[in-house]
Parts: C-alpha cells; sequence; structure tokens
C-alpha cells in the first residue's frame, strides 16, 4: 500500500441522512444564489435606473428558468467541489468526495459528477440500497464519512509500516 491508495469500503460511506442532509443545506445555498441575483439586479436598477436586467430575469420562460436553474447548480457544485472537495453540506455533515481508491478527484472527475447531477430524476437513485447516487456511480466518486475515512487510511497507513526499518 505505498501508494497511499485504499479500498473504499460501506464502512467510511456517508450516511443515507448525511447525504439528504448534504442535499437540503446545498438545495437551500442554491435558492439563496437565486435569490442574491434577483436582488441584485433589482438594486443595480435602483442604483442606475436601468432595470433591464431585473425585468430579463423575472421575465424568464419556464424553460429559461430550468436553463438558468441547472446551470448555477452545475457551477455551484463545479467549483465547491474542484476546489475543495466538498459543498457547504458536506462540510455542515463532515463528509467529502473521493474517488474509489481513496485519492482526490481530479477536475475532470468533479466536472463529469457535475454534469451527471443534471440527469433527470438522480436525487431518485439514492432510494437504493447503499444509497449512491448516479452522479457518484458514473463518475467513479464516493462521498465519504471524513473522520472514518481518516482513520481508516491512518490504520492501512501504519500496516504499511510495519517490518520497514528506521534509521535513528
Amino acid at each position: 500500500m505505498l501508494d497511499n491508495t485504499i479500498q473504499i469500503t460501506e464502512d467510511v460511506l456517508a450516511s443515507k441522512n448525511m447525504r439528504f442532509v448534504n442535499y437540503i443545506i446545498d438545495l437551500v445555498a442554491q435558492y439563496a444564489i437565486i435569490y442574491s441575483l434577483a436582488y441584485l439586479f433589482f438594486y443595480i436598477g435602483e442604483f442606475t435606473g436601468y432595470y433591464g436586467l431585473a425585468d430579463f430575469w423575472n421575465g424568464l420562460s419556464n424553460i429559461e428558468d430550468y436553463i438558468v436553474s441547472y446551470t448555477i447548480m452545475f457551477i455551484y457544485f463545479f467549483l465547491m467541489e474542484a476546489f475543495t472537495f466538498r459543498t457547504l453540506g458536506k462540510y455542515v455533515t463532515k463528509t467529502k468526495v473521493v474517488l474509489d481508491d481513496g485519492q482526490d478527484p481530479t477536475y475532470q472527475d468533479v466536472l463529469k459528477r457535475s454534469f451527471c447531477r443534471m440527469i433527470p430524476f438522480d436525487a431518485l437513485s439514492f432510494l437504493g440500497t447503499i444509497g449512491k447516487g448516479w452522479h457518484d456511480s458514473i463518475s467513479s466518486t464516493y462521498v465519504v464519512d471524513i473522520g472514518r475515512f481518516e482513520a481508516k487510511k491512518k490504520s492501512f497507513s501504519e500496516l504499511d509500516q510495519i517490518g520497514v526499518s528506521q534509521d535513528i
């Protein structure tokens, strides 16, 4: 195990409850971004006298609304997970995204994961026994409980050190 990888097993995975809390917190964060943009566009109009952005925002059709919402969702998840491997929900529940070998995901992995979130009914994919979503399966990523993951990683590291001579 000298390459510092571990096999992800069910004992380190985030529970369904943690994943649900992640979902709710991240959904609230996305709504906060959307409402913040609406207020920003309104206040830009108040200060400049040009209400074009606010009128555009308030006049979105259903299709345009979906496009804007999914774009914000994609940007939120991609930026958060690409740079910190966590979202606001994952910070609260002390979970993070890792690859199937325990390493941090690359930008391409996070990009694939973020695109897969746009699959219709992706949220329903958590109803299975393990509670692994399609965006996890397709991108070969896992959401792990950081405490249990780090403990397992440490135990594997300590096992690697057995029989290794240490120069004094």
